[in-house]
């Protein structure tokens, strides 16, 4: 198999273990919490999925900018986004940028100090990340289709 079938298999494979946790946590896991009104039930959610989540980040973050540089060899290009590629690496470029804010506050100001008051809070950061990750998934598709619209 060629580097580049390897290259979007491997970003695939993290794809699918990124969205789909957070999909899982948004919306099985986190009712379950809200209803009972207990961070236990995230917290052990996310103990296990970490250990998979975050690899899995990191593998769609060195397998997309390795991606990014077969299409636009050169990394200038990307951030002057004159074509739908370019475009496209810039758009996963911040949704990767918001993914770490919201990765730092969650992890530095929600996590720490996690209790059934602040669920709610938490509730809403697990929708803003579920929400950035699906986008990634629909820009992943515009890469390989040319775009959505």
């Amino acid at each position: 198999m060629e580097t580049y079938r390897i290259l979007v298999v491997l970003h695939l494979l993290g794809a699918t273990i990124w969205v789909g946790g957070h999909l899982v946590l948004a919306l099985t896991v986190l009712p379950r919490a809200m209803r009972a009104n207990d961070p236990a039930i995230v917290r052990d959610f996310e103990s296990g999925y970490e250990r998979l989540g975050i690899p899995a980040l990191l593998l769609q973050i060195v397998t997309g900018i390795w991606l990014a540089q077969r299409w636009i060899p050169n990394a200038a290009g990307w951030f002057l986004p004159a074509t739908p590629q370019a475009w496209l690496i810039v758009a996963k470029l911040a949704l990767l940028a918001a993914t770490a804010v919201l990765g730092a506050h969650a992890r530095l100001r929600i996590i720490p100090k996690l209790d059934a008051a602040r669920l709610p809070a938490l509730r809403a950061h697990i929708v803003a990340i579920t929400i950035v990750a699906v986008l990634f998934l629909v820009l992943g598709v515009g890469v390989r289709t040319g775009g959505l619209l």
